[in-house]
């Protein structure tokens, strides 16, 4: 079989692969249909890719780290007939962004990017942080770690982190490999091989649980860019719009025409990507429970905060002789320049930009 021709030597492979799939199917009383593996058809990577013995299965955290264990298709939905963003190879890290699987895929972030990847081809990582993740993330210390006032060794130690310590992350990328975070109040540095994402015990103020939920927002607001401005409502797609779905907008809201099935008004986008209101959990289905008025005044689901504790999902919003506006914070300056989530208008729909926020608003925050 090594000297035949390559045609036959795939027919082989594949012919092993559909035996090994129906004795699998076999084995968890589903159909050979329901178990094929998302490998079989990548682009751009390798198809000699056998099923993973240890192939991930239900819920897992979000805030997880998953790994790779093959070359595998980053797809924009929870099955093979949806588009592929890039080809992801093995050994690559992404962030769980969505607790349960939907048809076997895992929703996950991978340098910015929402997408899906199959289970069988990825396991929980127990290893450090190496790539990039939303500012606000809550890390522990895997082993006991030096604090450090710069990213490298050459830095001052301000103190040694107990194994189990958690931080917070202020930069989404790291530098020589070191984490911009913050513990207990204080701002410093730790070599990512020490550190991974999850929960842990310290004495921040942050939890897991709270991490968890503004990483699993950023991945909400994001499904969301690209959408069209749409009018008293809040409805996207989780794999994100495309000619048919966007929709569009013409005029001068509130007396503006939306045209499609999809799309937010600034607060609809908010409310929705806080999951606030009742029946507010779904991001395909229509709900709009609050306008800025409601944002503006404080309540038992938001409260203002000062700017200089921001972290990322919490929003800034203002309203005033019946105007306002609301966005969702990521990163940057409170008082300068900042990057965020907002349905910005008519002619703008739901985008992720850089920009500045003047006084007239003020930070709310809900996790």
């Amino acid at each position: 079989m090594l000297n035949a021709p390559r045609e036959l030597r795939a027919l082989a492979h594949q012919t092993y692969r559909m035996v090994a799939v129906s004795m699998l199917a076999i084995a968890c009383g589903c159909s050979a249909a329901e178990s094929s593996m998302d490998t079989a058809e990548l682009s751009g990577a390798s198809d000699d890719t056998e099923l993973a013995a240890d192939a991930l299965s239900g819920s897992v955290s979000i805030g997880s780290t998953l790994v790779t264990t093959a070359d595998v298709n980053f797809r924009k939905g929870p099955s093979t007939s949806y588009g592929i963003f890039r080809v992801l190879p093995k050994g690559t890290k992404v962030q769980v962004v969505a607790a349960s699987p939907q048809n076997g895929f895992y929703k996950v972030s991978h340098q910015g990017t929402t997408g899906w990847l199959y289970g069988n081809y990825v396991q929980v990582s127990s290893s450090g942080s190496t790539g990039a993740f939303p500012a606000g993330s809550s890390l522990v210390t895997t082993t006991d770690v030096n604090f450090r006032t710069g990213p490298s060794t050459s830095y001052a130690v301000i103190r040694v982190l107990a194994t189990g310590a958690q931080v917070t992350l202020v930069s989404t990328s790291p530098q020589n490999g070191f984490y911009n975070v913050t513990h207990q109040g204080t701002k410093g540095w730790v070599y990512g091989s020490y550190i991974k994402l999850g929960g842990g015990s310290s004495g921040g103020s942050d939890s897991g649980s709270v991490s968890s939920s503004r990483t699993a927002a950023l991945g909400r607001a994001s499904d969301g860019v690209g959408f069209s401005y749409w009018w008293g409502h809040a409805r996207w797609r989780p794999e994100g719009p495309t000619s048919s779905t966007k929709g569009s907008c013409s005029g001068s809201c509130p007396s503006c025409t939306h045209y499609g099935s999809y799309g937010a008004d600034c607060s609809g986008y908010v409310g929705k990507i806080w999951q606030v209101g009742s029946n507010n959990s779904d991001i395909t289905v229509d709900n709009h429970p609050y306008s800025t008025v409601s944002f503006d005044s404080d309540t038992s689901q938001w409260k203002t905060i000062s700017r200089s504790s921001l972290l990322a999902a919490d929003a800034f919003v203002y309203n005033s002789n019946g105007a306002g506006h609301i966005m969702l914070y990521e990163k940057g300056d409170g008082w300068g320049s900042l990057y965020a989530y907002e349905c910005k208008g008519c002619s703008y729909g739901c985008v992720r930009n850089l920009r500045t926020v003047s006084s007239t608003y003020h930070a709310i925050r809900h996790y």
